[in-house]
């Protein structure tokens, strides 16, 4: 199963809430996805007449595409309810938050994706992320020495 991650959202951002949307890709979008190269670092969503879109996704170009591929770093449509876009508008305007991809992944041979409503982290809270990170890390390794003994 193919799952792209944003690994440093949760480094760089507090995650509030999540919510699954749907994207608007063409057929070689999809092939790329399918092949694993896509990028979900630096990119971002915004809300725009009560769409949603999401800049800066980076999906390489299909190898055998030829004149039909697509651009790598077009702005694509997410696919929301009108409910869900007016929640996600209030929470960008009335509080500030930002609006991260988190994964992306196919669920029943659709494309789908993982938007979190993030709060940017300041440099202490990220230390306190790689210090809690460490404190995990030694955990695991503490349990896995008893459990072989």
């Amino acid at each position: 199963m193919i799952e792209i991650v944003n690994r440093k959202a949760n480094y760089d951002y507090q995650i509030l809430e999540t919510i699954e949307a749907g994207l608007v890709l063409k057929g070689t979008e999809i092939k790329s996805i399918r092949d694993g190269k896509a990028n979900l670092k630096d990119s971002y969503a915004i809300v725009k007449n009560n769409e949603v879109f999401i800049l800066n996704m980076h999906i390489s170009q299909y190898k055998e595409g030829n004149v039909f591929n697509h651009e790598e770093t077009r702005t694509r449509k997410l696919l929301l309810n009108k409910k869900e876009i007016f929640k996600l508008r209030d929470s960008i305007v009335l509080n500030g938050y930002t609006l991260i991809p988190l994964k992306l992944y196919f669920k029943n041979n659709k494309v789908k994706i993982l938007i979190g409503i993030a709060k940017g982290k300041k440099n202490y809270d990220k230390r306190e992320s790689i210090k809690q990170r460490d404190i995990d890390r030694e955990v695991k390794k503490q349990y896995k020495n008893l459990n072989l003994k």
